[in-house]
């Protein structure tokens, strides 16, 4: 677990200065990473020079503990990427009163009979608490500091995956939503519901050969009341009839929902986004880690990051210590996971960049540089994933047809047993037969004690090649996002 850390810490630092907000213990929250990473500023300096940070990290971390009873398991609003000075974040949804009374009971118990949480000096006005009984005075304290947190981060527009208004359990609202606040709390925020199907809807993937395509969610379910909302200023402006959300399959409906976050995070405002749904941990890390995947590949952000590095980042930071439980859905065939990085082959067109410039393409290369396929055979040299952890998202036949690639042909030759190259993440994926689809073992559950991502400590001098983002010798034009899922 420390040794993944530390990789993650060094990755953020190749571009960010950044401070950390400690959760050793859990004791912000017990899903969330044991070192929360607060990016502030994108390192411009080339020696790294240490500069006064703008962002209160102690006002940050008040928010934070005042906000986290606001929402699902406590998993409070995250900024997680940092774009053109704007957060983009993640969270859970809204807690229901169930949850929020349960919590509140139980730190007041265990608090002595304080809570620090309500030791706030701006109570309820008078006239208004004359009016409200005492469910809305709770909720108006805890979603107001909720509140308070999304306009420090400066977020403005809210995006929900949830496909329903409230989650309901034994005839019981357990979670709320942003959407459906009685009191309209959260009025002056751009609030878009997308609704896109959970983790269980994925086993319908992994049953039919993990084919995306023609596979449409059936929204005549009882519990799905939740239909899409978007303002009409995004509507207008992106080639989408939104009116046919029902018929898009999931690869569609994907592709669709992510040129959304990308065309909001794009607008000339400075105002920041959250992505959520019901506990955070599956839809939403979908939607975060193709995000980052997406604008890396524009250089827009981790530009000093290699494609096996910003794999490593988002599968380690995004996915498994933000609570994603890979395990438990593999067990249950629900291989959300798996579909992430298979749909990279769906997102390469420009229609998912943010900058006006050709990018995720094969380029010509010079002849003293090196291939995608030469870094993957150099072990010593190429940052490479543990098939421990990714396995089962790497399984792929030994014997693969050749892409055609504006690339100089190089000799073939074996990886390293037990390791799959990079380059071919999803390349097999995508371009066999459905019947040749292998039915890959399944996973031992993960012990993150013992794993290790890489192996191969990160090396402080990389190699210069057509992959390196942001060296002076290599404009961020020759960035390739294909070598992610070929």
């Amino acid at each position: 677990m420390e040794t993944i850390e530390k990789r993650c810490l060094e990755l953020f630092a190749r571009d960010y200065k950044f401070s950390i907000i400690h959760n050793s213990n859990g004791e912000v929250c017990g899903h969330y990473p044991r070192q929360i990473v607060f990016l502030e500023y994108e390192c411009v300096d080339v020696d790294r020079d240490r500069f006064e940070s703008t962002v209160q990290i102690s006002k940050l971390q008040d928010l934070v503990s005042r906000s986290k009873l606001a929402r699902c398991r406590g998993r409070f609003v995250c900024p997680v990427i940092l774009y053109n000075g704007k957060h983009i974040c993640r969270s859970s949804t809204l807690a229901g009163w169930g949850e929020l009374y349960g919590r509140t009971g139980y730190n007041y118990i265990f608090s002595g009979g304080s809570d620090d949480n309500w030791t706030d000096s701006e109570e309820v006005p008078d006239d208004d608490s004359a009016i409200r009984n005492r469910d809305t005075q709770l909720f108006d304290k805890v979603r107001g500091h909720d509140i308070k947190l999304l306009q420090y981060l400066s977020v403005r527009y809210i995006c929900d995956l949830m496909m329903e208004n409230k989650k309901v359990k034994f005839g019981l609202n357990v979670t709320s939503s942003e959407k459906v606040d009685k009191a309209q709390r959260y009025a002056d925020f751009a609030l878009l519901s997308v609704p896109y199907p959970g983790c269980e809807f994925f086993k319908e993937y992994k049953d039919r050969n993990y084919t995306a395509e023609g596979l449409v969610f059936n929204w005549n379910q009882d519990y799905v009341d939740a239909p899409l909302t978007i303002p009409a200023s995004f509507t207008q402006k992106l080639n989408i009839d939104w009116t046919q959300y029902q018929s898009w399959d999931l690869v569609e409906q994907t592709q669709n929902y992510l040129k959304l976050l990308l065309h909001i995070i794009n607008n000339d405002d400075d105002c920041g986004l959250l992505v959520h749904c019901i506990s955070g941990w599956d839809r939403t890390p979908l939607f975060v880690s193709l995000l980052r995947l997406s604008l890396w590949a524009d250089g827009a952000v981790h530009a000093n990051l290699e494609p096996a590095e910003i794999l490593y980042l988002t599968i380690a930071y995004d996915w498994f210590f933000f609570g994603h439980m890979l395990p438990d859905r593999l067990s249950k065939g629900e291989e959300i996971f798996f579909f992430c990085f298979n749909s990279l082959k769906h997102i390469v067109s420009e229609k998912f960049s943010v900058v006006r410039k050709q990018r995720r393409k094969y380029s010509h290369f010079r002849d003293g540089d090196l291939t995608v396929e030469d870094l993957c055979q150099l072990r010593d040299e190429t940052r490479m994933l543990d098939p421990s952890i990714t396995h089962r998202l790497m399984h792929f036949k030994s014997e693969r047809p050749r892409l055609p690639s504006p690339m100089p042909a190089r000799p073939a030759s074996p990886s390293p047993p037990g390791w799959t190259c990079l380059e071919n993440l999803t390349r097999e994926a995508s371009r066999r037969h459905p019947d040749q689809m292998p039915e890959p073992p399944q996973l031992a559950p993960l012990d993150v004690e013992e794993q290790q991502v890489y192996s191969e400590p990160l090396l402080d001098g990389r190699a210069s090649h057509p992959l390196s983002k942001g060296e002076p010798s290599h404009p961020k034009n020759k960035t390739h996002f294909s070598c992610l899922y070929l």
